[in-house]
């Protein structure tokens, strides 16, 4: 048995950090939407009850695979269920990008390994179990817009606009540790109260991260200073990538293709529910 999954990208439309806490984690009010755009993973059953990713993802070692270690983590807690499984992954989201890649493929993996080998898990048994790889793993799991608040695990439904957006990928690593622990870093926030569908403009938000990444990475700062000339252009999560919301699909083409040699990106549509969780819907 086979199973082909899309692994969807998501964007911040805001990231305030609201505090700091005694364990070193910050507080954060951030509103995710996810992207019809990502990456996508085929699941095939094996019957050596071997867990495997072909090929392995460069520069990747196994035991930091968020892939893997989502199929471990099923594999250890149900053994008489997990039959094993090769993983192939298609890979378009960047890595380090503030996209939610790695985040989003360990969601993908729980969801399909559920099905796969039967496990009948709900969505918040599998969102429980995500939060231990990322904080980022419980809304892909839940599959729908969400205003995030403790560390983006604490998710209220939200219902921003379906705008199209440019995303560019300015390649540079960007080190979250780094960001969080910088002095400069705003922690201070006032906390917004959040309506359970947020249908706000999240244009008048900000990201915390932003200038502070900008400051240590200059190539974040070139591609936000460029984008910034059509609207206004954010970074999500802690970057690299920044993107710039359009109201037409057409429109967010039509910059792309004016924008200077060496640029990396590409058009989405941001959408409010996730195209994993419409894909397992149709196939039942």
């Amino acid at each position: 048995m086979s199973l082909t999954l899309p692994s969807p990208a998501k964007l911040n439309l805001f990231l305030h950090i609201t505090g700091r806490r005694a364990d070193g984690y910050h507080e954060l009010q951030t509103l995710f939407q996810f992207l019809d755009y990502g990456d996508e993973l085929t699941f095939t059953a094996r019957t050596d009850r071997a867990l495997v990713l072909s090929p392995p993802l460069p520069g990747v070692a196994d035991a930091d695979n968020l892939i893997l270690r989502a199929a471990s983590l099923l594999a250890q807690k149900y053994p008489q269920q997990a039959s094993g499984v090769t993983i192939s992954l298609n890979k378009r989201l960047p890595m380090g990008g503030g996209l939610g890649g790695g985040s989003s493929n360990a969601a993908t993996t729980l969801l399909a390994l559920n099905r796969l080998w039967r496990l009948h898990l709900t969505l918040d048994e599998l969102a429980d179990m995500g939060l231990a790889l990322g904080a980022d793993v419980p809304v892909f799991v839940h599959g729908f817009a969400a205003v995030g608040e403790g560390v983006g695990e604490q998710l209220t439904p939200a219902n921003p606009p379906e705008d199209w957006f440019l995303v560019i990928n300015p390649e540079c690593n960007i080190n979250t540790g780094k960001i969080f622990s910088a002095d400069g870093l705003t922690r201070d926030t006032p906390r917004m109260t959040i309506a359970p569908a947020f249908e706000g403009d999240a244009s008048r938000y900000r990201n915390d991260c932003e200038e502070t990444v900008c400051e240590l990475y200059p190539e974040v700062r070139k591609s936000l200073n460029w984008l910034s000339q059509f609207g206004p252009a954010k970074l999500t999560g802690t970057g690299a990538c920044i993107f710039g919301r359009f109201p037409s699909e057409s429109a967010a083409r039509m910059i792309w293709e004016s924008k200077p040699s060496g640029i990396k990106g590409f058009v989405a549509k941001g959408v409010n529910r996730s195209p994993l969780h419409q894909q397992l819907t149709e196939l039942k």
